[in-house]
């Protein structure tokens, strides 16, 4: 047989072999590697993923970004953690690369040690320990296969670790591995363009496996009217309480498209905005419409439109309340009947406080079930409502039924419940012959290898915040039984029933205000209805892009809270504000176009003139360990100066009882320039950047740095009985405390003295 390629003086030859190459799919630079050394996958006809750097169709996230608040700790000789990450639907994967960040035990036998990444239970790498790196801080870039990521995916860190040659103990405290959860995922990505359907909703613009913070743009066709931001503020923090702890900030424009990407656009006038066709055609009614992004052939704009203000926002409330209805890329609103108001504290992600809740409504069953001797913990997320009053009781009862398997031997298992780290009940887990059961016991485990237990205890309230977290832990007790005799077998069970149950439905809604720190958290009081129909917002008369931005992200933090749209809310100008007294206010400002604030200038802590600024000084930001203080006197602090400077003032916070109507709160936020609104939001979203935090009566941000300048609490909402408030006010007059108790007894006196005349009466008589 004659040879294929001949060595000819031409170089031919190589130009055949390079052909061959790529449609096999084995040049490296267009195909896709087959070795185990290199390990990565492209698409036919795609170049190799590139440096993150270099790419700009990639993004990196953080283990701490994935959810893991902790580094990753692997111990024994066979021990797994894992990370859980995802694709976005208009995304497909070229490449993915794992910095991990690690260091590991120096007694680990390198020959027989390793730390396995596995992607969805498939190696992706074997990591070999070697001594002479032994218990340094290591970074190992890892290449893992395009094709073994889907959607959803788990990434498994596994430890293979071992000591000595002859018998070991499986639990020996020099087989461990740490893994930093500062660790990072690096992914390269190439963009598909989706249909143009409804039924999608809410991707693209949501997309559920992306971890990363939500920033999603709203357009609106000109300066919107008040109608047009209440469309825009429900679906804003529809979105919001979408996004959930990813975070979510809507930047704002007007009458221009994104250049690349997905927005919301809110139209009324059609020919203002380039939208192709949609421009063109008359709206009919109330309509959604999905369309291709005309500057971005890979970017989606959801359309919400109408004749007028009122068909848009009935479009926009048939999106936030029942978008998984529609599909096709345009859906007509024929009519929407708006849901009936909501009633105080019944809010999706907040507890309960009308009834028991059960534990099992609040986790996956799956999350409530745990093996191994020392298994990770069980943990469940409370959201309480921030005004909870719990002085002087013994704090929220906690039903909870348990299960778990008892062991032949043992004196030191136990059963743990903390409330954000901090303990409140050690149950033990008594071993076989310590029950003293006798048959029936002996016959149940027969049936049943685990045991049923219950335990009453209260959840200390002053612990306790807005987001709190409810741990459980098995710690089961490892009973060695002597050389090379020690096996682990994983047949350790525990379980928390789901019927276990939590009740807040004893406690009083009764807490000091202004407190910054709740509307922070939690948005409260505003969000205490969880459609906001008791809030509204007083917009600046001037409406910049960036104040519409600032608007619709803080209304994005309010749905992120109560997990539900702000269909409620109504928005006005400071000239209406008479007409919504009896409602908690949002105030926004920037400038000197917000006159509310020369009217109420004796409630604020701060305001602005010109180019003056005025704040009242107290000494709290120089009692920093007082702030988080159990005795609520702790934040009390007086005004002890005023200052005042020129110049460019820095954005702030500030809250007050409303000068219209006592017990209704208003928060404004005020900002010299309409584009520093966005430190305000950025400090309310938090991070690692700040290390303070947003409290007390004023908050001034300045580069990173919160300033809480004063904290009175001049004022209550919420309702007590007659009697606790009696007790809660002599708890605060010692005067009066003293002369009630002084009055209570020369009145029991005077009782004593009638009753023992009248018995003298009727026995001379």
């Amino acid at each position: 047989m004659s040879p294929i390629f001949s060595a000819g003086s031409d170089g031919r030859c190589i130009r055949y072999a390079l052909l061959l190459l790529v449609c096999c799919g084995v040049y490296p630079g267009i195909g896709h590697s087959a070795t185990q050394t290199d390990n990565r996958t492209s698409p036919v006809g795609a170049s190799q993923p590139q440096a993150i750097g270099g790419d700009k169709n990639s993004y990196s996230l953080t283990f701490k970004q994935l959810g893991r608040r902790d580094p990753l700790y692997l111990r024994g000789v066979e021990s797994t953690d894992s990370v859980d990450f995802g694709i976005r639907a208009d995304q497909v994967v070229t490449g993915v690369q794992v910095v991990l960040h690690y260091g590991y035990s120096a007694l680990m036998l390198p020959e027989l040690s390793q730390i396995n990444v596995l992607v969805n239970d498939k190696v992706a790498a074997s990591l070999p320990l070697p001594r002479e790196q032994a218990g340094k801080d290591l970074e190992k870039v890892v290449e893992i296969p395009a094709r073994l990521i889907t959607d959803f995916n788990r990434l498994d860190l596994q430890l293979i670790g071992h000591y000595t040659m002859q018998c070991e103990d499986p639990l020996h405290s020099s087989l461990w591995a740490r893994v930093s959860n500062d660790s990072q995922l690096n992914i390269q990505y190439s963009p598909i363009a989706l249909k143009n359907d409804l039924a999608l909703l809410p991707v693209p613009f949501f997309d559920r496996h992306d971890a990363r913070p939500l920033v999603l743009p709203f357009v609106f066709d000109t300066s919107p009217s008040a109608a047009k931001l209440e469309a825009a503020a429900a679906l804003s923090s529809k979105f919001g309480a979408l996004a959930s702890y990813r975070t979510a900030t809507f930047p704002a424009s007007v009458g221009q498209l994104p250049a690349k990407g997905n927005a919301i656009v809110l139209v009324t006038h059609r020919e203002s905005l380039p939208l192709g066709e949609l421009s063109s055609n008359a709206a009919s009614g109330p309509s959604v419409t999905m369309m291709t992004n005309p500057n971005d052939p890979y970017g989606k704009l959801l359309v919400i439109s109408g004749r007028n203000d009122a068909e848009l926002k009935t479009a926009a409330m048939a999106v936030a309340l029942g978008s998984q209805s529609m599909s096709g890329a345009t859906a007509l609103i024929d009519h929407f009947d708006p849901l009936p108001v909501r009633v105080p504290y019944d809010a999706p992600n907040w507890l309960p406080t009308d009834r028991p809740v059960k534990l099992g409504e609040l986790v996956d069953a799956r999350q409530l079930h745990v093996s191994g001797y020392s298994p990770e913990d069980i943990k469940i997320a409370l959201r309480l409502p921030p005004d909870l009053f719990e002085w002087r009781g013994r704090g929220a009862p906690l039903l909870l039924k348990y299960r778990y398997t008892p062991q032949q031997f043992s004196t030191n298992s136990a059963l743990l419940v903390h409330l954000n780290d901090h303990l409140v009940r050690s149950m033990q887990l008594p071993s076989i012959p310590n029950l003293n059961g006798g048959p029936d016991l002996l016959d149940w485990l027969k049936k049943d290898d685990s045991l049923p237990r219950e335990a009453s205890m209260f959840l200390p309230l002053d612990i306790a915040t807005f987001e709190s977290q409810l741990q459980m832990r098995y710690l089961y007790d490892y009973v060695k039984q002597g050389e090379c005799r020690d096996v682990i077998v994983e047949d350790m069970r525990g379980q928390i029933e789901g019927d276990s149950t939590l009740d807040l439905s004893g406690l009083d809604h009764y807490t000091a205000m202004p407190d910054l720190g709740k509307f922070r958290d939690s948005g409260f009081p505003f969000t205490r209805l969880a459609d906001l129909s008791e809030t509204a917002v007083v917009m600046p008369g001037t409406l910049e892009p960036a104040t519409l931005g600032a608007f619709l992200t803080v209304l994005g933090r309010f749905g992120e809270s109560t997990g539900y749209p702000a269909t409620g809310l109504q928005v006005i100008q400071a000239h209406d504000v008479e007409a919504v007294s009896d409602k908690d206010l949002l105030v926004f400002a920037t400038g000197n176009d917000q006159p509310l604030l020369k009217q109420w200038a004796d409630a604020l802590p701060a305001r602005s003139e010109g180019s003056r600024h005025f704040f009242d000084l107290s000494d709290l930001a120089l009692r920093i360990h007082d702030w988080f203080s159990p005795d609520p006197k702790a934040a009390l602090r007086k005004t002890r100066a005023n200052l005042i400077w020129s110049g460019s003032g820095p954005p702030y916070l500030a809250g007050f009882e409303s000068p219209l109507k006592s017990g209704r709160s208003v928060v404004v936020v005020a900002s010299s320039e309409p584009a520093r609104l966005a430190e305000v939001t950025a400090a309310m979203i938090g991070g690692d950047d700040y290390k303070d935090l947003i409290q007390g009566r004023l908050a001034v941000i300045q580069d990173k740095q919160i300033t809480t300048l004063t904290a009175d609490q001049p004022y209550y909402v919420g309702e007590l009985s007659w009697f606790r408030h009696l007790q809660l006010l002599l708890s605060r007059h010692l005067s009066g405390m003293l002369l009630s108790t002084l009055l209570g007894f020369v009145l029991l006196c005077a009782l004593i003295f009638l009753g023992l005349r009248a018995q003298a009466k009727r026995r001379l008589s």
